[in-house]
């Protein structure tokens, strides 16, 4: 019987491991998806939206 025991506690430590890693992975990937948030954000914010000119407006490059 203390054998099952100790069989159950080595299995509920690497399970308690595994957690800890993949708790530490979901925690880095919910602060790089919120840094992304942040640059998306502030590349929508300051993007010019007049960048592109209508084809009539364009000058041809010089070798025309």
């Amino acid at each position: 019987m203390e054998d099952r025991f100790i069989d159950i506690e080595m299995a509920l430590a690497v399970l308690q491991k595994n957690f800890d890693e993949l708790n530490s992975v979901v925690v880095e990937q919910s602060k790089q998806i919120a840094h992304l948030q942040k640059l998306n954000r502030y590349i929508l914010d300051n993007m010019d939206k007049d960048v592109v000119k209508p084809l009539s407006e364009e000058t041809p490059p010089p070798h025309y």
